[in-house]
């Protein structure tokens, strides 16, 4: 059986967030389904409902904003019959544009907080690792001769993804957060370029299947787990020997800040030869120079 790897962004918006990354989760086929079972269990725990029931779904921005964190401190932590009573209310006032009681956005917040210890949780007990490549904010964007090329921080992902399986000796797929249709293709398009026209794309076909699937995160559950971590990397995970090193957000990068560590992919690789370690998580600073190492 095959690895999945489902991959998310985060900052592509180039707005409020300190850095753009690209990257997510890789689970085992056969761990595929006790992970969305645990999932869809773990949303009724911390809620008492689903996000979708009330037409949202479980992303990072939503589940970490600011004003989570307040709303879960402002009153004592509550037990899990409580907390899923009030936060179900909470879900449903918002559609019938009710103003949630006190309790409830207490309720709310300390249930957001558990979804996402909980979503961590889940992803370890399930053999998953994290992915994932940052990149400025402000990144230009590729001279018009490079643009039906995959970007450095693109193949420095699939190198990773492609060494994970190297070290697994299985092959393994792509799942993606659909987008536009138009841009989805042109991703496709660069994608199977990389892997057809290359000679170290085609040497990693060997393990990475070239052709990526796309899904709608709302209906994908590893998706969604893919966002959160990606939103927890961006704000709360820094190397500054890399350049990275743009101010945090310190109750994300103390709450969740070991567990981007353990989860994060770390293995070998080779080039030009050599060979060398290799971090599931790194920072290109610049896009369009020529690469000195991983």
């Amino acid at each position: 059986m095959s690895y999945i790897l489902f991959l998310d962004e985060s900052g592509h918006d180039h707005r409020t967030m300190p850095y753009e990354v690209r990257g997510g989760v890789i689970l085992h086929a056969s761990k595929l389904w006790p992970f969305v079972q645990g999932m869809r269990r773990l949303e009724m725990s911390s809620f008492g409902a689903t996000l979708a029931s009330v037409g949202s779904e479980l992303k990072g921005h939503r589940l970490l904003d600011k004003n989570r964190f307040k709303w879960a401190q402002q009153g004592s932590t509550m037990d899990d019959a409580a907390r899923q009573k009030h936060a179900r209310s909470f879900l449903q006032k918002g559609p019938q544009k009710h103003q949630p009681t006190r309790d409830e956005f207490t309720a709310y917040g300390q249930a957001c907080l558990a979804m996402v210890h909980g979503t961590f949780q889940l992803l370890r007990d399930q053999g998953a690792s994290i992915i994932a490549i940052a990149i400025p904010r402000n990144a230009p964007k590729p001279p018009a001769d490079l643009s039906e090329i995959l970007r450095k921080d693109q193949v420095f992902l699939l190198e990773r993804y492609f060494y994970f399986l190297q070290a697994q000796k299985e092959t393994g797929l792509i799942v993606l957060d659909q987008t536009e249709k138009s841009d989805d293709r042109r991703l496709v398009r660069r994608i199977e370029r990389y892997f057809e026209e290359t000679v170290t794309g085609r040497h990693r076909a060997a393990y990475v299947v070239p052709s990526p699937f796309f899904v709608s995160s709302d209906m994908a559950y590893p998706v969604q787990a893919a966002d959160i971590c990606i939103y927890c990397i961006n704000w709360g995970y820094r190397m500054p020997h890399r350049g990275m090193d743009a101010p945090t957000r310190e109750e994300i990068a103390t709450e969740f800040g070991d567990w981007i560590e353990d989860l994060e992919f770390y293995g070998t690789g080779r080039w030009h030869g050599k060979t060398f370690n290799v971090d599931g998580i790194t920072y290109v600073p610049d896009l369009y120079e020529s690469r000195s190492g991983t």
